[in-house]
């Protein structure tokens, strides 16, 4: 059984991608590993726990992911494909909140990037604060690792996931808002 490793948490974006890469490779026998990080995905890569790694590059709104850029420096990998993804980002919260008792926002850097515009006319007074994943400050949430006052930026399969409401959807301030994708696997092989 092939191991496909994704940089991101059950129900991100990176999930999405990862069945894509796989659809798009032939592989129908798989088991995806949430490895959260870039830097995860490719030092497990190197050390021969993964066959396959997916990590995000760059978004059209966000910009370049840091993270993926630091991660290419430190160890090597080849790359098979390159593909985008549509990216819809929602505000999700504990079913019953109102935008109004919204008290802070979690998600992962370039999500708050990719909302932008929205989250400085609805939240400038309140504090954005950079997650590790999407996903991951989703499940956070519905677990109560977060406060219920609590908004996060996610997609509609974690609103979906995690059972979180979707308060607004589509905030992402590019209408075409495209991530580019790698799908890569261990260098020499």
């Amino acid at each position: 059984m092939n191991k496909i490793g994704l940089q991101g948490a059950k129900g991100s974006f990176s999930e999405e991608a990862s069945i894509l890469f796989a659809k798009n490779h032939g592989l129908e026998n798989y088991q995806l590993e949430y490895l959260i990080s870039s830097e995860n995905v490719l030092a497990s890569l190197e050390n021969e726990e993964i066959d396959f790694g997916i990590i995000a590059m760059e978004n059209a709104q966000g910009g370049v992911v840091i993270e993926s850029v630091n991660a290419l420096a430190r160890h090597r990998c080849k790359i098979l494909e390159m593909f985008h993804l549509q990216i819809s980002q929602n505000l999700l919260v504990i079913p019953g909140t109102h935008i109004g008792q919204i008290t802070e926002i979690h998600s992962h850097q370039q999500a708050l990037r990719q909302c932008k515009n929205y989250l400085s006319e609805h939240f400038w007074t309140r504090p954005l604060v950079e997650s590790d994943d999407t996903a991951e400050a989703a499940r956070r949430l519905k677990e109560g690792e977060l406060p219920s006052t609590i908004g996060v930026i996610g997609s509609h399969y974690c609103a979906e996931f995690y059972n979180l409401s979707i308060l607004e959807p589509d905030i992402h301030d590019l209408k075409n808002n495209l991530t580019l994708f790698l799908g890569i696997k261990k260098y020499g092989n």
